[in-house]
């Protein structure tokens, strides 16, 4: 499930939003309201249920031959088991949105964010089987124990990586230990 040319994605679980309002979203470190989408590229990072910790991991240009090898191809998102049922079976939406509507948010433009209220192109449409997704984009799907160790690992290689809803990870192994 991608956007097509001019065009921005926002995933949800909602089927039935007809118009998306601004607002300053729960976890925000910033206090302005926004309608956020995603381009083409970090598409993939939202194949997943909305509250899923992943940590996402793909090769740059700048990104070296050992950390492009250690990596074992082009790129990779991990979970962790516990979350592997919910991957499979969630309903997860795709809204299409005029991309001309939004702007990049940040310096490295992991997002589109619009200011004012915008209405989709279309009714959502069903993204389907996450799995099938990842393997035709050709990304490795990783399910691990736990999510710490990978993103250390790639947080601090030359690959690119983010990490999202990680705050839902099972706690650092060091942590379980106290």
């Amino acid at each position: 499930m991608r956007p097509a040319p001019d065009e921005v994605l926002h995933f949800s679980e909602d089927p039935t939003i007809t118009r998306f309002v601004p607002h300053v979203a729960a976890t925000a470190r910033q206090p302005e309201a926004y309608v956020w989408a995603v381009d083409d590229a970090r598409a993939p990072d939202y194949w997943f249920p909305r509250q899923c910790p992943r940590a996402l991991a793909w090769v740059t240009p700048s990104t070296t031959a050992p950390d492009r090898a250690s990596l074992g191809g082009p790129r990779v998102h991990a979970i962790e088991y516990g979350w592997l049922p919910a991957v499979q079976s969630v309903r997860l939406y795709a809204y299409r949105f005029a991309a001309s509507s939004f702007r990049s948010f940040g310096s490295h433009a992991h997002a589109m964010v619009a200011t004012s209220p915008v209405s989709p192109l279309g009714p959502p449409e069903p993204v389907g089987d996450l799995l099938a997704l990842h393997e035709a984009a050709g990304i490795e799907l990783r399910v691990m124990r736990n999510l710490w160790g990978f993103v250390d690992a790639v947080s601090a290689s030359s690959l690119g990586f983010s990490g999202i809803r990680l705050r839902n990870a099972r706690p650092r192994p060091s942590e379980l230990q106290r």
